[in-house]
């Protein structure tokens, strides 16, 4: 509607106009968790988290609208029938761009539950943030680093059997879990110091998506593996907000958490080499769908 302004006035406002919804709407939200402490009866809190996840989900959408509001993007969305919004999930995908965020949350806001990222425990502390992570049960994980386990091996398999106990609320309110599985934002210069064998990917980080699926593998039932492409040079997040993304490209395939695939990756050599094999092959797989969506056969 309002894409005909200078690319650099459409980022102002749609800046200001994001940081206005989010003030507005982060204030009730922190408001409304401290009733978690106060009122911490099972009942009460299953209210509130319904309220919460409708504030958050609310704010996805006006940002959507923000965007649509000085933006011409030309979406090709693939796959997203496939989806349902009372379903758990495990969301991987491709990294290029912190627009890779925002695209998710356009794309997956109100099909599938809220996504929602694994935080280190000690980020419950951050001012405000932490709070609100935690109001919207965001699971925080506790790690334990192999010096520990070695001087305490008793601590072995603590952090995820800690991490399992923490995600029992989840058995009863579908999830989605999100994973940017390369662990960074692509570049050719990361590539190449990784001596990665893919043309358009990092190498992946099976770790991180092991833990998940250890941890919640008995409330997950299906992986979402989505594929981003932008078609053109990759846009920045000022970019996006100043309207200059023309195309992107997103691919959704979804997969079934199968038993093979729990496991634990810290501890068990077996199940590792295994699953990075898995993890390896989705990788090739979503580089070959990924040359082929940027350079159609004729």
């Amino acid at each position: 509607m309002l894409s005909f302004l200078p690319s650099p006035l459409k980022g102002v406002l749609s800046f200001l106009l994001a940081m206005v919804s989010t003030i507005c709407l982060t204030l009730p939200l922190i408001f409304l968790s401290l009733f978690k402490f106060i009122i911490p009866f099972p009942s009460v809190i299953v209210i509130l988290d319904k309220i919460l996840i409708a504030i958050a989900t609310l704010w996805v959408s006006v940002n959507s609208l923000i965007s649509r509001l000085f933006s011409k993007i030309e979406w090709d969305i693939r796959g997203l029938e496939q989806l349902k919004r009372k379903e758990w999930y495990l969301v991987m995908s491709n990294h290029q761009s912190w627009v890779d965020i925002l695209v998710l949350q356009k794309t997956l806001n109100r099909k599938i539950p809220m996504l929602k990222f694994f935080l280190k425990k000690e980020l419950i502390w951050v001012p405000f943030l932490g709070l609100a992570w935690w109001a919207l049960d965001f699971p925080f994980m506790k790690r334990y680093s192999k010096r520990m386990i070695a001087k305490n091996p008793h601590l072995q398999g603590k952090d995820l059997e800690s991490t399992k106990k923490a995600c029992e609320r989840f058995k009863h309110t579908p999830i989605s879990i999100m994973n940017f599985v390369e662990g960074t934002r692509f570049t050719p210069k990361k590539k190449e110091t990784q001596k990665a064998p893919f043309v358009h990917l990092l190498n992946p980080k099976a770790g991180g998506v092991a833990f998940v699926l250890g941890s919640m593998g008995d409330y997950l039932h299906k992986i979402i593996d989505v594929t981003i492409i932008y078609p053109g040079k990759t846009p920045n997040f000022w970019d996006f907000i100043c309207g200059r993304a023309k195309k992107i490209i997103v691919d959704f395939e979804v997969l079934e958490v199968r038993q093979e695939l729990k496991g634990d990756y810290f501890n068990d050599p077996e199940y590792k080499a295994a699953f990075c094999e898995w993890l390896n092959k989705i990788w090739v797989e979503k580089d070959e769908r990924i040359g082929r969506m940027i350079n159609p056969a004729p």
